[in-house]
């Protein structure tokens, strides 16, 4: 389950020792944007150490490298992946072949390393417009990739917009990417909210994301990580309909009737499809109930 990642530079070790204790249900350990090309390879061997040393439980480990146009890329990933992160993200993907070189160099290290195909998860990164209309060919490039993230603060620049909070902007965006990953069967991960003190804000751009159907949402703040676990989780009332809903179909099927009704609407696939989802979640997070 990942419901929130929280963005860490991977040039402060204070909040890289400090990462598991931030509520996040995984941790982006940051070599790119946060890092200047100074810093690249004493963040670097920080991240491979914090990998290395530190136990972050069911904390996700996730690591953003620098993108294939530069010259550190390699290097950040001969570097971490001996410390098996359970993600690598890939920034500014623009076309499937970048998924692919990646892929492909992330292949040849862990038949280095003896380790299983695959065993490193792949992100791509969307923030170029190409990125946006190659997202499902983005989607399918390899069996590694697992998910797909918007960033719209380099895609508004190359749309040559303004960012702003209300984020009308980047709808497009937001929708193509939800449906370009749901059709190619991996998840999907809207943008950092944008202003860390508004606490409105960020509820109510979390329930947006959710309710055009993103798997959870990105933070660059540990202070949005709560409300972001809570949108992205499902309220009690959610999981008391979801049982009720299955409890409707096995008794349905007890009865031998080929439909059911349940508070005065038809329970059909899709609804019971959903409550499958909402009750899986439930069990993930402890909320589900226990089966007799």
């Amino acid at each position: 389950m990942r419901r929130s990642m929280l963005f860490l530079p991977g040039n402060n070790p204070n909040m890289l020792i400090n990462g598991n204790c931030l509520g996040a249900d995984a941790i982006i350990f940051d070599l790119e944007d946060a890092v200047s090309p100074a810093e690249k390879d004493a963040a670097r061997i920080l991240v491979r150490n914090t990998l290395r040393y530190m136990d972050f439980g069911g904390c996700e480990r996730i690591v953003r490298i620098n993108s294939i146009d530069t010259p550190y890329w390699k290097k950040d990933l001969s570097t971490i992946l001996p410390w098996k992160p359970d993600m690598i993200l890939l920034p500014k993907t623009g076309a499937a072949a970048d998924a692919q070189a990646v892929d492909a160099y992330l292949t040849e290290l862990e038949q280095q390393l003896g380790m299983e195909p695959n065993t490193v998860a792949l992100m791509p990164l969307i923030e170029t417009a190409m990125g946006v209309e190659n997202a499902f060919s983005i989607a399918t490039a390899a069996k590694r990739v697992r998910a797909l993230f918007l960033g719209a603060e380099d895609l508004t620049t190359d749309l040559q917009c303004k960012r702003t909070k209300e984020s009308k902007e980047i709808f497009y965006a937001r929708t193509r990417l939800v449906m370009a990953a749901r059709a190619a069967g991996v998840e999907v991960y809207d943008t950092p909210f944008i202003d860390i003190n508004d606490d409105i804000g960020i509820r109510e751009d979390a329930a947006f994301a959710k309710d055009l159907g993103f798997s959870g949402k990105v933070s660059i703040s540990p202070r949005h990580v709560e409300v972001i676990n809570e949108v992205f989780s499902p309220t009690q009332s959610e999981i008391d309909y979801a049982y009720e809903v299955l409890d409707a179909i096995a008794l349905a099927k007890k009865q031998g009737k080929g439909a059911i009704s349940l508070r005065g609407k038809m329970i059909d696939a899709p609804i019971v499809t959903r409550a499958q989802q909402t009750i899986s979640m439930a069990m993930a997070l402890g909320l589900g109930r226990e089966e007799a």
